[in-house]
């Protein structure tokens, strides 16, 4: 039987084989593969564990693998730093309460509209918690907007808006914004939140089917975005986000004019 706590853990496994190609690891190509990528059993000979071990890890079966496995399968599959540690982020998410909305501490709150350059407060669910007026001119739907649709994501992948401010360059912020989202999301996968959430996403953004179904991964690093403002023209930031000591889930990102 399936738990859905380890869906999604079965769910990484089977995209990351998926994704491996036979000639990646040393294997003869031989008769042409039904399904692109690895076969099972090649991933369990590779991992050092037994077939049906590893089919019922895929299956999201009740059954909880030693760190030392969870290892030797991102060895297997060829996993990054990023995507080992979220495996094991995976192999661990059991038993977590509902989602709740964050809320920030009014001395963040203080900081923030005490800067000068932009600057703005996320949570888990990258929904716009705090800002200040620097981040409001530049982007005018952090106030503009109910509170329901206060989200990185909604204004990214569905406000025009947005698309304009990014230019050529939206695509691939929104597709690294996703890949980045989707670390947090598979943590949160059955959570009611979530769910809503990634249904309005789907239902607003034709290019987020693609992206999410391609099940990448990203960390958070700081960089840089180039945006075409309407009234004061092309800008240039360097941006970098940092973590709240008083509640980790509050993300402060804070973007450095170039």
């Amino acid at each position: 039987m399936s738990d859905p706590g380890r869906s999604e853990f079965g769910d990484f496994l089977r995209s990351r084989r998926q994704k491996l190609s036979p000639k990646a690891i040393g294997l003869p190509g031989g008769r042409r593969r039904r399904t692109p990528g690895l076969r099972r059993e090649e991933v369990a000979e590779l991992a050092g564990i037994g077939v049906d071990w590893y089919i019922r890890l895929e299956q999201g079966r009740a059954i909880s693998p030693s760190v030392t496995t969870i290892d030797a399968l991102a060895r297997a599959l060829r996993l990054g730093k990023v995507e080992h540690a979220h495996l094991r982020a995976l192999a661990r998410n059991t038993g977590r309460r509902p989602f709740v909305r964050e809320s920030v501490p009014e001395a963040i709150r203080r900081l923030v509209e005490s800067l000068n350059q932009p600057a703005y407060v996320t949570g888990r669910r990258w929904d716009i918690l705090a800002w200040n007026a620097a981040a409001a001119d530049i982007f005018p739907a952090f106030s503009g907007a109910a509170e329901a649709d206060r989200n990185i994501l909604i204004y990214m992948l569905t406000d025009p808006d947005a698309r304009r401010l990014f230019g050529a360059t939206w695509a691939d912020e929104a597709r690294r914004m996703v890949a980045q989202f989707r670390t947090t999301y598979d943590l949160w996968a059955h959570d009611p939140a979530f769910l809503d959430l990634l249904a309005r996403l789907w239902q607003g953004s034709p290019e987020f089917t693609t992206w999410w179904g391609a099940h990448d991964i990203r960390g958070v690093a700081s960089g840089q975005k180039l945006l075409s403002h309407p009234e004061k023209g092309l800008l240039r930031f360097q941006y970098a986000t940092f973590q709240a000591n008083d509640d980790p889930a509050l993300k402060l990102a804070i973007y450095t004019p170039l």
